[in-house]
This record gives structure tokens, C-alpha cells and sequence, in this order.
């Protein structure tokens, strides 16, 4: 028997009893973890500087370290969260809907745990903890398979994890971590009938991988080429702060805008102001024709006008260049957006439809009929009317914690906070009822 089908057989045995465990018996479990934590952040984090020695030595990018990289606020930060967690109210049980048939049966329909959950993620330690409460809370045992760059920190993690969910009278195997080599991962994407479903945390490569490669049930998360569409009867100053708080507020995350699209009739004039504005907060706008235009009738660095043959440039900062084809399509994840100008509210739709990845994509409209056509028109996890993309979020909505934004349409749609970390069974009861 390999390891990972060890683990797996393993997590499959934890489901069970915690299948059965009170809210009060996870809430407790949640709490000890978030103890635990705190009692042990100097170990954690000095697992986790091996981590940031080896990724800086490597040449990793400082943005990619920042993410990697713990110290006390941020394992503290993790404890919290694990704390929250305990104060939202538990789904496992939760009736959907429930009634009596004519024939005197009843009916109702129950959420219950998937069993045991993979989770397979990039970079980020944090997650570890954060996937592991969101699993406990909703009744799942977690095989989390971290990526090698974070290998010290997230070892250091989950024996503190298992160590507090055994004291709290769970079995410890309901948190698991697994190798990070590659043969293992391929193993764990196989390991159908044991492991119930697979959630992959990361970028498109890492995502595409699991879904094709994959016979476990996958849900598929996170790519976010998001979109602000300004209207023809968009309020300008709106657009042009729901545009900035889109792209830049945090632009390595999934929910940041990722393109621009403009309407034709109010073009030159909100391109006027967004553009100085975008190089200002450093954003480098990759334009079609129409856009890279009025960056030159903006004037170059001096303040004179751009001539033809010059990098076109706005104000003293970032550049406007041409876009092609593959800019319209990527997710940036970083101070980059690719911007268009359309002819109609119909020609934005249709740009949507073929470059968006179906996250989150927003319109900023003083029209009510624009807005329903908008809302109507375009297929994504999230349709946002006159407000930032960036709200596209389990916290942001209320749901507390979440284990990712889905942009598929099954089994669930967009941030997936406990109750999406659930299927359902149906219980019938009866008195003796016989079909005939």
C-alpha cells in the first residue's frame, strides 16, 4: 500500500467519527487548534524562515516571499481565524427543505460532510490552517498537500494542528499533510473512493493540472480575469474609483480587475482621467489601438505631445503599450491591466464572453436597463452593478470563512463557505408506508 493511499485510507476511517461530532466538540477542537498556535508560533516561525531562506536563494520574486513568509501577527492572525470559525453556525445537519407527502412520508433534505476533502495549494502557509478549520468545521477530514516552497512551514503546522484536534478528542488523522513530490500528488488526484472531492488553490497551471488530470471530483477555483465595464451612462468619477479599488487595492488576488472596458461615447473623456490616474498608482495599461491613442494625445513625460514613433506614456509613470491578442485573456495578478474601448453595452458583453474566466466581472451604469442587460448577459460566479470586483469574497458577503471562489457550476458557484463545503442525503420516514 503506497503512503498516500495510507493517508487516504486513514483520513476516510477520521471522516466518520467526525461525521458524528458535535458543533460543540469541533468548536472545542477549533479553539485548542488556535491555542495551539499560539503557544507554538517561535517554532512555526522558525520553520518557516527555512522556507524563506531557501525561496530567496532561489531568486523568488519579494512579492512571492511576502506571501510565503510568517511571523507572530500572522500566525496570530491564522489563530483568529480558526477562532471565527468556532462562532459561525454549523452546517452539518442543516434541513434544505423538508415536508410531508400525501402519502404520509416525511421528507427532508439534510447537508452532511463530503467525507474527506484534498486540498492542493500554492505558496501561502496560512492556507493550511485556514483549510483545515474550514474542513473541520463542516464535518471533512483534510489531506493538504502545500507546495514545496512552504514544505518546513506547513509540516510544522499541521503537527501542531493534529496534536490540538487529538487533545480535543477528535482523531488525529483528520488533518493530514502530504509529500509534495509530484508522484504523490498524481497518486492523490487518483486516489477515487477514498478521497471525495479535490480543491486546487492557486494559478492557472496549477488549477488546469488537477482538473484534467484528475478522477477525483474536482472544484475548480480562483482564475480571475476580472472585468469593469464603464457604460455610456456611467457616473465618471464612480467608475473611475471602482476601477482604482478593482485593480489596485490588492491586485495579486483573484478578485482584482484584470481589464478595462470602456463605452465608445464617454472614451476620450474618462480615458482622460483614468489613465494619469492608473500610472500614478503604478498600473502598466495594456491598451488596444483606440486606448494607446489617447495615451498619446495625453502628452509624454515633459508634458509635451507624445510623437508618433514614441513609447506612449501618461504622466511621469507607468506606460501604455499595444495589447495583443493574450492580454486580453491573462490574469495579471499584479499592477498590469489590459483596457479596450466598444462600441456598445452588447460589444462589452460579447468581449466578456470571450476573455473572461467567469469570476467576477462589473459594470458602472446609471441605467437600470443597462444594468439588468448586463446582469442578464453575463455568465459569472459573481455580476457586480456600481462597485468593486474586490467584494467578491466569503468575509466580504457574510459567510465568514471560505475555501475558495468557484467558477464552475457544480457543485457550487462563487466564495464557498461552509455550507458549500457540504453535500446532502435525504432522510424519509415513514410508518409503514408501501409503494404500490
Amino acid at each position: 500500500m503506497s503512503e498516500i493511499i495510507e493517508l487516504a485510507r486513514r483520513a476516510r476511517v477520521a471522516s466518520y467519527a467526525l461525521a458524528e461530532a458535535s458543533r460543540a466538540t469541533k468548536d472545542a477542537a477549533l479553539r485548542a487548534m488556535a491555542a495551539a498556535l499560539r503557544a507554538n508560533t517561535d517554532a512555526i516561525v522558525a520553520a518557516n524562515a527555512k522556507d524563506v531562506a531557501a525561496a530567496r536563494e532561489a531568486g523568488t520574486p519579494e512579492s512571492t516571499v511576502d506571501r510565503l513568509a510568517l511571523d507572530p501577527a500572522r500566525v496570530d492572525g491564522m489563530a483568529a481565524g480558526l477562532e471565527q470559525l468556532a462562532g459561525l453556525n454549523d452546517p452539518v445537519g442543516e434541513v434544505v427543505r423538508g415536508y410531508t407527502l400525501p402519502n404520509g412520508l416525511e421528507l427532508r433534505q439534510v447537508r452532511v460532510p463530503f467525507g474527506v476533502v484534498g486540498i492542493i495549494y500554492e505558496a501561502r502557509p496560512n492556507v493550511t490552517a485556514d483549510a483545515a478549520g474550514i474542513c473541520l468545521k463542516s464535518g471533512n477530514a483534510v489531506l493538504l498537500r502545500g507546495s514545496s516552497s512552504a514544505a518546513a512551514s506547513n509540516v510544522a503546522i499541521v503537527a501542531v494542528l493534529r496534536d490540538a484536534a487529538e487533545a480535543s478528542g477528535l482523531p488525529a488523522d483528520v488533518v493530514q499533510g502530504v509529500p509534495t513530490d509530484r508522484a504523490a500528488v498524481k497518486e492523490l488526484m487518483q486516489a477515487r473512493g477514498l478521497v471525495d472531492v479535490l480543491i486546487p488553490r492557486g494559478g492557472a497551471g496549477l488549477i488546469q493540472t488537477v482538473v484534467s488530470e484528475s478522477t477525483v471530483p474536482v472544484i475548480e477555483t480562483g482564475v480571475g480575469n476580472c472585468h469593469v465595464y464603464i457604460d455610456a451612462d456611467a457616473d465618471l468619477d464612480l467608475g473611475l474609483e471602482i476601477l482604482l479599488n478593482s485593480k489596485v487595492q490588492r491586485p495579486s488576488v483573484c478578485n482584482a480587475a484584470e481589464s478595462l472596458l470602456v463605452h465608445a461615447a464617454v472614451a476620450d473623456e474618462f480615458l482622460a482621467r483614468a489613465l494619469p490616474a492608473l500610472a500614478h498608482a503604478g498600473v502598466t495599461v495594456h491598451g488596444d489601438p483606440t486606448v494607446v491613442a489617447a495615451s498619446k494625445h495625453l502628452g509624454g513625460a515633459d508634458g509635451a505631445a507624445a510623437t508618433a514613433d514614441a513609447a506612449p506614456v501618461v504622466a511621469n509613470a507607468a506606460p501604455v503599450v499595444a495589447a495583443d491578442e493574450d492580454d486580453f485573456g491573462t490574469e495579471y495578478n499584479s499592477l498590469d491591466l489590459s483596457a479596450a474601448v466598444v462600441g456598445s453595452l452588447e460589444d462589452a458583453v460579447q468581449h466578456i464572453r470571450r476573455y473572461s474566466s467567469g469570476h467576477t466581472d462589473a459594470i458602472v451604469t446609471r441605467s437600470q436597463a443597462a444594468a439588468r442587460r448586463f446582469t442578464q448577459a453575463v455568465d459569472s460566479a459573481a455580476v457586480v452593478v456600481n462597485a468593486s470586483t474586490r467584494f467578491t469574497d466569503g468575509g466580504e458577503y457574510g459567510f465568514g470563512a471560505e475555501i475558495g471562489i468557484s467558477t464552475q457550476k457544480l457543485h457550487a458557484r462563487g466564495p464557498m463557505g461552509l455550507p458549500e463545503m457540504t453535500s446532502t442525503k435525504y432522510v424519509v420516514t415513514g410508518e409503514g408506508q408501501l409503494r404500490t
